[in-house]
Formats: C-alpha cells, structure tokens, sequence
C-alpha cells in the first residue's frame, strides 16, 4: 500500500472503538513497520501552558491554547507546526511534527505561528491500519493546514460530509451544499 503520511483519516460512523469514535486522524508517518498519527479534534481541558508547568523546567510558555489526546498510546509532549527549521519530521509543506525538547521550547513561546500540542499518539502495527481501511473503519482524505491547526468543534462531522458526498456524487462541489439543505 502507497504510505499515508500527510493524509486523514476521517473514522467511519460505523467505527465504535471509542478511542476513534468520530474522530479526525492526521497520519504523520506510515511504512512498512506501521503508522503514527495524532487525533486532531480531541482538546483536553489542560491548557499547553498547564501542562508545561507541569513538565518544563520553569521556561516560560506563552500558549493558552489546548493541549489535544492525539491518541491512546503513551509518548511525549508532540507538536505540529508550521516552522521548518524546527522539523523532526515534515509531513505535507506548512505541517511538521517535532517531540525534540529544544524545538517544543521554541514553540511554547511562539503563540504567532499556527501550531498544535498533543499527549498521547495513535499507532498500528504493520498492516493494522491496512485492515481497518480494508474494512471501511476509515475515509481517507488529503491534509490541509486548515484542517490541522483549526480547532473547529465540526470537524469530523464537516469531512465526512464532504468526503462521502464527493464519493457518491463526484460532479458536486460539497462546499456548496448548505448544512441543512432544507434551507435551500
């Protein structure tokens, strides 16, 4: 199967684990040993700067924003950002993964680039992720910066509208369908 990384997985309604009921995944690195991705609309209630606290070493954090469950798997503190030099790993251009303690002190005092802080991450095995595409758990879908660093409550709901209607009527733009057609 041609990698994932730089993709979405949007979970299918019919998907019950509730570790991945209704979520959005970004797929941040897929070979044959695996894959890796981070739950983009899951916010915790800890705010970065909380948890900083918590695990720095006194620096100062200026980021308010939540820190996101990217997944049911233990890691450490993850961020996706938008600034290259700091890149451990560069998923699609204006998304890159760091977990390196010097690049995440950078990030926690930069509240004017686009950047995302997980705990936690999601993981398969090789030719896990494969099977459940294989059995419908998942709808893939293209990255976009938008998508990733937007915390838009919808999300979920708002891709798979999009992608399973564009499956089913290809000869439509989906952002010309009004959320609730009855007021067409």
């Amino acid at each position: 199967m041609e990698s994932l990384a730089g993709k979405l997985l949007i979970a299918s309604p019919k998907l019950r684990d509730p570790n991945f009921f209704r979520t959005v995944v970004l797929i941040v690195q897929h070979d044959e040993n695996g894959a890796l991705g981070l739950i983009l609309n899951r916010p915790t209630e800890v705010t970065v700067k909380q948890a900083w606290e918590e695990v720095g070493e006194g620096d100062d954090c200026y980021v308010e924003a939540l820190l996101h469950q990217g997944g049911p798997c233990e890691g450490p503190l993850m961020v996706l950002h938008d600034r290259e030099e700091l890149a451990q790993i560069t998923v699609i251009a204006g998304i890159h993964f760091s977990t390196e303690k010097d690049a995440l002190e950078d990030l926690v005092t930069d509240v004017d680039q686009p950047a995302k802080f997980f705990v936690g991450y999601s993981g398969w095995s090789t030719a896990q992720l494969e099977g459940e595409i294989e059995q419908g758990a998942w709808v893939i879908a293209p990255a976009d910066p938008a998508n990733v660093y937007d915390d838009d409550a919808e999300l979920w709901e708002r891709l798979h509208r999009q992608q399973t209607f564009s499956q089913q009527h290809p000869w439509v733009d989906p952002k010309l369908i009004p959320p609730d057609p009855s007021v067409n």
